[in-house]
């Protein structure tokens, strides 16, 4: 199943979720510059080859949706079918993480 809609109430459901994945599939100086706390990061140019478990809910996000609906829909392509596109990191109301620059 792929979800559209507001990330917050993504976030909720994924926290709500036994064993869920969370991804942010943004490229990774993106990522590094401010990601949502616990996400892996699996870009979209990058996400044919990920090793993610088919088993388990994945849920996606980017900067603002669209690139994780793609995420979405190539993953489902590819045999994952608890998929769901949370929509983007620029409607989020919480905190960032930043990746600490050596």
């Amino acid at each position: 199943m792929i979800l559209f809609g507001d990330i917050n109430k993504g976030l909720m459901e994924y926290k709500s979720t036994t064993g869920a994945i969370l991804v942010d599939v943004r490229e990774k100086t993106e990522y590094a510059s401010g990601h949502i706390s616990g996400a892996v990061n699996e870009p979209l140019s990058m996400i044919s080859k990920t090793s993610l478990p088919k088993e388990v809910p994945v849920f996606l996000y980017c900067l603002r949706g669209s690139r994780s609906r793609k995420a979405a829909g190539i993953l489902k392509k590819m045999g994952y079918e608890k998929v769901k596109s949370i929509g983007g990191i620029n409607g989020y109301k919480g905190e960032l993480v930043q990746e600490k620059q050596l």
